[in-house]
């Protein structure tokens, strides 16, 4: 029998850009089922308990997050394209 012949590799590839990336979107993960951190009352922000707040602060500090990953990515795919291109011509 003979053996396939090998194709370049096609799947993911794993960047310090992407792992970045990945605990960019991780972090709130973690953040929020670590429960037993912000389940409680005190410190309170205006009349607020901290487990609201805590938790309100966490939709934008994800947003911002998701936002820095999205660009990481993205950036990284565009000098892909461009060294893809460059090479080609």
């Amino acid at each position: 029998m003979s053996e396939p012949a090998e194709t370049p590799r096609s799947g993911p590839i794993v960047t310090p850009t992407r792992v970045v990336a990945g605990l960019c979107l991780f972090a709130p993960f973690v953040a929020m089922l670590w429960v037993s951190s912000y389940a409680k009352v005190e410190p309170t922000l205006i009349g607020i308990p901290f487990f609201y707040w805590y938790q309100m602060l966490w939709v934008l500090i994800s947003t911002a997050l998701t936002m820095i990953a999205y660009k990481l990515v993205q950036r990284e795919q565009r000098e892909l394209r461009a060294r893809k291109d460059g090479a080609s011509k």
